[in-house]
């Protein structure tokens, strides 16, 4: 769609306070979700030549280990630290207590029953079971359980605290509640071996029967509290530097190849540089961010004032646009949060898609062309991606010349591909100056960009149904002649949709010829006259010849019912959903214009009542854009051209000339954009256009 010559002059309206307060929300919106920090004067990458002049330490400064390195050494900590375990002699001292009382009542019961057993093989015994778990408690039982997960399970050594004695001992040194019962039965079974005579059975079967697993319990407790403290401790004292940097030393020459040496020390300075920065600074950064994002919001409000007044002016369209933007850009802040080549899987060459899709290819690479200036501010290594994003949209623009053909957006989506890859190669040659440093996994985000890309059609289905905008896959669907509304036409009134027919041909190569939406005015074009289905008999071209409804009516009645047909046609469009775009078409298509074969009816019989005439004179509105005022044009032009006794150059002409002559007398294209130029054009493709419909045909004889 063209935009008008020249924009009208901007009254005093709130309509336009508010498009402006979009505007201004935006930039706050993208100031506020952009980094706080001012961005280092300077861009490297790890792998590639220093491009700028030889870099001075401006003061001293340390080298910061990465994240990485200290999270390892963190990791190494954890992992080897030994947890601290404090002794409970208590325990020890309460469990021999009650293992001997046990013992001291199973022996009495024992003798009472096997009074064969001296009383020195009893005090034996006594003394072997006791020594058994008293050695156990001497090495030590420990308390693992109560450790969790955070100290781990696979610790080599532990620290053992005996009153104010901590040492670190090997963890193989001690026991567990289950070892230490493994222990103990072991040992009763190597004291068992010294019974094996068979007088010796009742001895067996009593040592068989000695439960140690109810005796035994950890002596060594785990000490949550000192060992938290310990580790934490340790892991304050990881060093988050490497090195410094004294003020006056080379960092790194022109030239030189940022290793990953090189690219500690420039991160650290970026970092510093950044730390540097008082709150005072900070507001300036903030300033700074301020006026440039205005910046790019004034250049696009003033582009859009001069060449987009009609996207300006609505409210609807205005908002999209804003929102489009704040969209990609606020989806670019959050994949910062990944690595950093990720943010070319952003595809951004969708803006420029849908833009065009709407409206026209050069509001589409404005719009696209402030969003990845906008984005520049936020990405690292801004001047590469804007580079490499803005040949990728201008290659979207001119390959995607149709979008409603699905192989038209696969072929865009691999020259997206093709773009982004050739651009990033010869950038990263023309750096590098060999391959052999090149990050060949941005080819994989080249690739996501350009099938993310294909959500371009849902995308528009989306804004088209949320925002009611009118795309031309919606066009063509309207355009079919089997749709219910033109198919009801063809059938209850055919004059009326042949007449359609030539009227859309007519509109279609004006609108082309002037570079308006041919597309729109041809489905406009289509549905101008469907109010003609209610009373079809009516109108002259779907009457039988010699008969006219309206010879039995007085012309007042016969115009109020041809003028009825624009509103009936409205009712219709609306009851079948049509959008408001087709609409505007059926209510302009005769303007203000009168009904004048039933006004000069009316006049012959009453000359003195020419204050009659509103009642003869369609309500409009008048055409407001070059679409509707082609369609105005056609459907007159067509109309008369059916009264022409012949069909010459010169009579063709002079209809055009004198119908479309009459309707500027009428001021019925005053609120259209249309210039002198587009008239001219337009009437000369009428001409051409009849004379194709009525060429004259060859007599072919009698057989």
């Amino acid at each position: 769609m063209a935009e008008s010559r020249r924009p009208p002059e901007i009254k005093p309206d709130r309509k336009y306070l508010f498009h402006l307060a979009f505007f201004i929300a935006s930039a706050i919106i993208v100031v506020l979700i952009s980094p706080r920090e001012g961005k280092f004067r300077y861009e490297f990458q790890k792998g590639k030549p220093w491009l700028n002049s030889s870099l001075i330490a401006p003061w001293d400064f340390p080298v910061l280990k990465p994240a990485s390195v200290i999270a390892r050494e963190r990791d190494s900590i954890s992992r080897n630290f030994t947890p601290y375990f404090r002794t409970s002699p208590e325990i020890s001292s309460l469990e021999l207590e009650k293992f001997k009382e046990y013992l001291d009542a199973s022996l009495n019961d024992y003798l009472a029953v096997h009074k064969q057993v001296p009383a020195s093989l009893k005090n034996k015994l006594h003394e072997d079971l006791l020594e058994i778990l008293s050695e156990i408690y001497r090495r030590g039982i420990l308390e693992t359980d109560a450790i969790g997960s955070s100290y781990g399970q696979n610790f080599r050594d532990v620290t053992v605290i005996n009153g104010k004695i901590a040492e670190k001992k090997p963890f193989g040194s001690f026991y567990l509640q289950k070892t230490a019962y493994l222990a103990a039965e072991q040992k009763k079974e190597e004291l068992m071996n010294g019974f094996k005579a068979a007088a010796d059975k009742p001895v067996r079967d009593f040592l068989e029967n000695v439960a140690f697993y109810n005796f035994i319990r950890p002596n060594l407790i785990f000490d949550p509290q000192t060992s938290s403290a310990v580790r934490d401790k340790m892991l304050s004292e990881v060093s988050p530097n490497r090195g410094m940097i004294q003020e006056g030393e080379l960092i790194i020459s022109r030239g030189e190849i940022v290793n990953d040496a090189k690219y500690l020390i420039l991160e650290s300075l970026r970092d510093e540089s950044e730390r540097r920065l008082g709150m005072y600074d900070k507001w300036l950064v903030v300033l700074g961010r301020i006026i440039l994002v205005c910046s790019c919001y004034m250049a696009l409000y003033l582009f859009m004032y001069h060449f987009r007044f009609d996207v300006l002016s609505s409210t609807q369209k205005t908002f999209f646009i804003i929102l489009i933007i704040l969209l990609f850009i606020a989806i670019i802040r959050l994949m910062l949060y990944a690595p950093s080549d990720v943010v070319f899987l952003v595809p951004l060459p969708i803006i420029p898609i849908v833009i065009r899709t709407f409206y026209d290819s050069r509001l589409a690479l404005f719009v696209y062309l402030i969003a990845i200036m906008l984005a520049g501010f936020i990405v690292p290594n801004s001047f590469e991606f804007v580079f490499i994003s803005y040949l990728a949209g201008v290659i979207v623009i001119f390959s995607l010349t149709n979008i409603n053909r699905r192989a038209k957006l696969f072929f865009t989506a691999f020259m997206v591909f093709l773009a982004y890859s050739v651009v990033y190669f010869g950038i990263g040659i023309m750096q590098e100056g060999s391959l052999e440093n090149m990050n060949w996994r941005n080819y994989i985000w080249f690739a996501g960009n350009g099938v993310l890309l294909l959500l371009s059609y849902p995308l528009i289905f989306v804004f088209e149904k949320t925002f009611r905008f009118l795309s031309d896959a919606t066009l063509f669907e309207l355009a079919d002649t089997n749709q219910p509304l033109l198919r009801k036409l063809s059938e209850n009134a055919p004059g009326s949709f042949q007449h359609s027919l030539q009227v859309a041909n007519l509109a279609e190569e004006a609108a082309r010829e002037i570079g308006a939406n041919n597309l729109l005015a041809r489905t406009g074009a289509l549905y101008h006259d469907i109010g003609k289905i209610v009373n079809a008999q009516y109108f002259i071209e779907n009457q039988s010849e010699g008969f006219s409804p309206h010879d039995r009516l007085d012309p007042e009645k016969s115009a109020r019912i041809i003028i009825d047909h624009v509103k009936e046609g409205v009712e219709l469009a609306r009851k079948h959903k049509l959008p408001s775009q087709i609409i505007d078409f059926i209510q302009t298509h005769h303007g203000t214009s009168v009904a004048y074969y039933f006004y000069k009816k009316f006049l012959d019989k009453n000359p003195d009542r020419t204050d009659m005439q509103k009642n003869f004179s369609y309500s409009g509105p008048k055409p407001f854009s070059r679409e509707t005022a082609i369609v105005m044009m056609a459907d007159s032009v067509e109309a008369s051209s059916r009264t022409l006794p012949e069909y010459t150059e010169d009579k063709i002409r002079d209809l055009v000339e004198r119908i479309i002559y009459l309707q500027e007398q009428d001021g019925l294209f005053s609120e259209t954009p249309l210039t002198f130029r587009d008239v001219t054009d337009i009437k000369r493709v009428f001409v051409k256009r009849l004379l194709n419909i009525y060429h004259a045909r060859i007599a072919y004889p009698a057989r």
